[in-house]
């Protein structure tokens, strides 16, 4: 019997375009920036900001030492936001309808930056906040390491207090769908273009 739902965010719930990013840090200054952002995961130090291993300020000093000019501290948060488009309304409403038949919680590979800046903001958008949605949530930056890494699940199900065969998770990820199956939880990949509605059986209550 499946009790929980764990969503990805980025590509499941929240749109996103990496070429928003990686032309917003082009104007920036930052030379090519597509070394650094990938579709389902980043590298160098965009990955250890996800991963937690360096503080916001710490990115952020990075990112300057890639430009020859100043630049502030919103300048370069602005930027790296330009990752993400926004959550469709109805899919919070989705969310909240689920709410009434399973517990919800979200597993995100993220950083803090945009966390609590336009992802909070985005939640906030129907009249109610990130708390109201979830059950609980699991963040890289918090867990100290990203998805698909095993050790990320594991701290979910410790966290959360979730049993892998119960619970149904969504991600666009096929390589972190294939880490979760290992593991024993039901997946199901939100491919583009897909809502994570339709994938969710009618009969798996």
């Amino acid at each position: 019997m499946i009790r929980n739902l764990l969503f990805d965010l980025g590509g499941v719930i929240l749109d996103i375009k990496r070429e928003n990013c990686i032309k917003a840090f082009e104007q920036l200054g930052v030379d090519n920036p597509s070394q650094y952002l990938g579709d389902y995961e980043q590298r160098g130090f965009f990955r250890n900001i996800e991963a937690g291993l360096i503080t916001p300020q710490q990115f952020r000093d990075e990112v300057r030492a890639l430009i020859d000019h100043p630049v502030t501290d919103g300048q370069i948060d602005a930027a790296f936001n330009a990752f993400l488009v926004g959550i469709p309304v109805e899919r919070l409403r989705e969310i909240e309808r689920l709410h009434c038949r399973y517990r919800i919680y979200m597993l995100s590979n993220t950083n803090a930056i945009m966390w609590d800046s336009f992802i909070k903001d985005e939640f906030c958008k129907d009249g109610h906040d990130m708390g109201y949605y979830f059950d609980g949530t699991v963040t890289s930056f918090e867990a100290k390491v990203c998805k698909p890494d095993v050790r990320i699940f594991r701290f979910a199900e410790q966290k959360l207090g979730i049993i892998p065969t119960e619970t149904l998770f969504l991600d666009d990820s096929a390589a972190n769908c294939e880490a979760a199956r290992a593991l024993g939880f039901h997946a199901s990949q939100v491919r583009p273009g897909t809502e994570f509605a339709t994938l969710i059986p009618k009969d798996i209550d």
